[in-house]
């Protein structure tokens, strides 16, 4: 049988391999090294020998240290640049491994099998690396960027590739990335760079690939990317595509790190990332050799005459993409370079293409290229279909548009007012009108791409938007269609709950058409279009709080300057802005902000506006949040007459003010009550809504809880049971609310006397909440934490500790220290450390979530009675040493 490897013969097979990728220099030579440095280093040549041959090991980590990263890692890769050698954080760990071998048996007794050969991690590649154009040609700024990022003697940790639009940067990077992947580079990240939210969410998304963090918390998964660059020994490449702004990337900047290489394309020759002390490379035109080689080879026959070759180069100005889709029309026609020249002379003298003033040359370039594609692409049936298609791509993200958005029902309605015959727009004619754009160079369409299907020039999208704009007397009427459609399409693709990276997409898209279509989202009618709130909205749905409330605090800023101060509008993004600091955590600062709203509404709508009533639930609500539970009693019970004498006793306000009433009586001490106000607004609701209706089915849940609370814990899971069979009929069993009916069964189960049931139901339950809400979404972390409750109850207190622990982590990421179920988990991980035996632990853990309550819910919040009732027990406890 054979002996198992020991850690201690591992250390030394790599040792010794790494010995002779250094050139095997003598022990005596290393040890007057080692004698040289400053301080000095402990080496001498027979404890080297034995090292070597596994006997022992070195006996301390910073002679390991040296040896390895100062002494013979230097000399390996000058003599051997291929040989693969393990990490510092490798040889830390298996000198580790091999000191508590020694510690334990001594020296080995036997030889042992040789180790398996060291294997670095596999690549792990973030974003989609553009696919290389047709016929690209390598060009000499490629063979210089070479050349720098391997000069003599100097490591190079970042390359700014700088040039005008269109030239081909992005495809030199591309191709940089690629041959950096084939040269062994480890981690590969490629940024759509051109806004500080497409910065985080690719350095999110790296984050999660690397399992740093989980996505939905995307500034601190970028913060953990960033700083896992800056340790890491990993090698690495970041490329940012296209930065735009000096502020898009403040504090995201990569770290100047010698395992790290970034490149950087932009249009900006200012452009100077702090720290990292950049190469920059201009990027030019084509040459004439290679402008004359791309033709060449992308053409074959059809370029044959040189003279005509080199005119049509003159005429394009050596612009990559101008040549890229000229050449792309003649191959779809079949004509040479002297009938597509034909062409372009009249299309620049055509009274489409905007005046030379208004355009930078290559600008004026591409459009006039631009509109002899696009009219060619047009004339295949059905007639009409890729001119509206590239309009819609004009003013969406150019780094990626889901197909979804072009086959929405309001992209086909605004794609059929273009054609002749729009019968049949299936989703296989619309694929085939973006094949047709694709195969002429106007865009790049990818079937297989993760919802980025759809990428689009900067320079297309811009000749496209003024072709449309420039059109007589109702070009601008055009347009604004254009930018309503675009803003509807994105608001239909939006999917109810986001679980990938499609809601950060449709985010992006929406920034561009914000960009883009500008005041064309607000209507004749001054409306705001609702794309723009479903956007901010989404950042909240998707654990990004304090990103939602700067979205709404920069919409209430559009909105005010579009519609003014007063437009219900305007104030309806005050009223989500409240709502949003509210579930960050602020319960007294979103009720103060519903104060300061209501003041205004009073005056701009009057007290029986349905906007002001549904501002003072809100207000009443966030009170109750933050401590004063009789106080959002009182407030409901005068809004309740006031929606009484307004909307009438069945209108639906009434009804959800009536349970609200009911629920903030029994939160400030009254479950009896509240029970018996559930069971008479019961007998209402039924009348008015039915059975069936979800408000109904809520009030039944609200009813069940509240004869829980008032103490009859067994008739509470009764009627969930009863409850559940319902919903389970009406909503089916992925509704949310079936879902949280299942939650307030199983703890009522665990309350009337059965905690190993009630343990057992939230497991099934974290299932299908991970399954339908994915995992950080807040009702899934509530569910973990009633799991490890009931766990606890059930006779598990160790694994209890453990999973809160685990859930606290996951909580601090997605909702941040102060949001209150972050201080719950605090509270329950305090209490299982007193239950452990640790009672100093429990109370120190009690006051330091005392100081953070008493700052974040205020002195008067029931919370801070119970958690200074906790405290008291567990400092006495701790003092008597029970």
């Amino acid at each position: 049988m054979t002996d198992p490897v020991s850690a201690v013969e591992v250390f030394a097979q790599r040792l010794r391999e790494l010995h002779q990728a250094a050139g095997a220099p003598t022990g005596e030579a290393i040890q007057v090294r080692a004698a040289r440095r400053r301080p000095a280093v402990r080496f001498n040549k027979s404890s080297f020998s034995e090292w070597r041959r596994g006997r022992r090991v070195p006996a301390s980590l910073d002679t390991v240290h040296w040896l390895v990263e100062e002494c013979l890692r230097p000399l390996a890769q000058q003599k051997n640049p291929g040989t693969l050698i393990p990490p510092p954080v490798w040889w830390r760990d298996t000198w580790t491994k091999a000191r508590a071998e020694l510690d334990v048996g001594g020296r080995p007794p036997v030889p042992h099998p040789p180790a398996p050969a060291w294997q670095p991690a596999p690549l792990v590649q973030v974003g989609q690396i553009p696919p290389e154009a047709d016929s690209f040609q390598r060009r000499a700024v490629a063979d210089r960027l070479d050349r720098q990022a391997q000069g003599s003697g100097t490591v190079v940790v970042c390359q700014v590739l700088t040039g005008t639009g269109g030239i081909g940067k992005t495809q030199l990077a591309a191709a940089y990335a690629r041959t950096a992947r084939d040269r062994g580079v480890q981690v590969v990240v490629w940024v759509i760079a051109a806004s500080r939210a497409g910065v985080v969410d690719a350095y999110a998304n790296a984050a999660v690939r690397l399992g740093l963090a989980d996505r939905d918390d995307a500034d601190h998964a970028a913060r953990a990317f960033l700083d896992w660059a800056a340790t890491t020994d990993q090698r690495w490449l970041l490329v940012l595509d296209d930065v735009q702004a000096h502020g898009d990337l403040r504090g995201l900047w990569p770290p100047a790190f010698p395992a790290g290489t970034t490149v950087v394309t932009t249009r900006r020759r200012d452009l100077a990332p702090p720290g990292l002390r950049p190469r920059v490379v201009e990027v030019d035109l084509f040459t004439d050799q290679e402008a004359d080689a791309y033709l060449r080879d992308r053409l074959g026959d059809l370029a044959a005459d040189p003279d005509q070759r080199a005119a049509l180069i003159r005429e394009l100005g050596h612009l990559p993409l101008a040549l890229a889709q000229a050449a792309a029309y003649m191959v779809q026609q079949d004509i040479d370079c002297a009938h597509y020249r034909r062409l372009l002379a009249g299309k620049l003298l055509a009274d489409t293409v905007p005046e030379a003033g208004d355009l930078a040359e290559d600008q004026r370039i591409v459009s006039a290229v631009w509109e002899i594609s696009i009219d060619r692409a047009d004339q295949d049936r059905p007639q009409g279909l890729v001119r509206p298609l590239i309009q819609l791509a004009s003013v969406l993200d150019p780094n990626g548009i889901p197909t979804a958005v072009f086959t929405s029902t309001t992209a086909r309605d605004y794609i059929a007012s273009y054609l002749l015959e729009s019968d049949d727009l299936a989703d296989q004619v619309i694929d085939q009108g973006l094949r047709l754009l694709h195969r002429y160079s106007l865009i790049n369409y990818d079937r297989d791409a993760a919802h980025r299907q759809v990428r689009i020039h900067q320079l297309i999208q811009r000749a496209t938007r003024e072709n449309l704009q420039s059109k007589p007397d109702h070009g601008s009427a055009l347009f604004a269609e254009l930018g309503q459609s675009a803003a509807d399409a994105l608001l239909e693709t939006w999917p109810p709950i986001e679980r990938d990276e499609l809601g950060q997409i449709l985010r992006a898209n929406t920034t561009a058409l914000q960009q883009t279509a500008g005041t064309t989202l607000f209507t004749a009618e001054d409306r705001a279009h609702l794309v723009l709130f479903r956007a901010a909205t989404s950042l909240g749905e998707s654990g990004q709080p304090i990103a939602a409330i700067t979205a709404y605090t920069s919409l209430h800023a559009t909105c005010q300057q579009q519609l003014g101060p007063d437009h219900p509008q305007t104030l309806a993004t005050r009223n989500n802005l409240a709502s949003c600091r509210g579930r960050a955590g602020d319960p007294a600062g979103a009720a103060a902000a519903f104060q300061e709203l209501l003041t205004d509404q009073l005056r701009v709508l009057g007290p029986d506006h349905p906007d002001t009533l549904t501002t003072r639930n809100n207000l009443a609500s966030w009170r109750g949040e933050a401590g004063n539970a009789a106080g959002a009693a009182a407030a409901f019970e005068e809004l309740l007459a006031e929606v009484l004498r307004v909307l009438g006793p069945n209108h639906p306000n009434t009804l959800n003010t009536r349970s609200n009433l009911a629920m903030w009586r029994g939160q400030a001490g009254d479950a009896a009550g509240a029970a018996a106000a559930f069971e008479e607004h019961l007998t209402e609701t039924l009348r008015v809504l039915g059975p069936d209706h979800p408000d109904t089915l809520n009030i039944r849940n609200n009813l069940a809880m509240w004869r829980g609370e008032a103490g009859d814990a067994a008739g509470a899971t009764a009627a969930f049971e009863e409850l559940l069979a319902e919903v389970l009929r009406v909503l089916g069993p992925n509704h949310p609310n079936t879902l949280n009916t299942r939650s307030n069964l199983a703890m009522w189960r665990g309350e009337a006397g059965d905690p190993a049931g009630a343990a057992a139901a939230f497991e099934e339950l974290l299932v299908d909440r991970l399954r339908v809400l994915g995992p950080d979404h807040p009702q899934t972390l509530n569910t973990r934490n009633n799991l490890a409750v009931w766990r606890g109850w059930a006779g598990n207190p160790a694994g209890t500790a453990a999973a809160f622990e685990e859930l606290l982590t996951d909580q601090l990421r997605v909702l941040g220290p102060d949001h209150p179920d972050t201080l719950t988990t605090r509270n329950n991980l305090a209490a299982c450390r007193g239950q452990a035996g640790d009672l100093t632990g429990a109370a120190a853990a009690f006051e330091e979530l005392l100081t953070d309550q008493l700052r974040v819910l205020g002195p008067d919040h029931p919370r801070i009675l119970t958690t200074r009732t906790n405290l008291a027990y567990w400092r006495k406890a701790a003092e008597k040493g029970e």
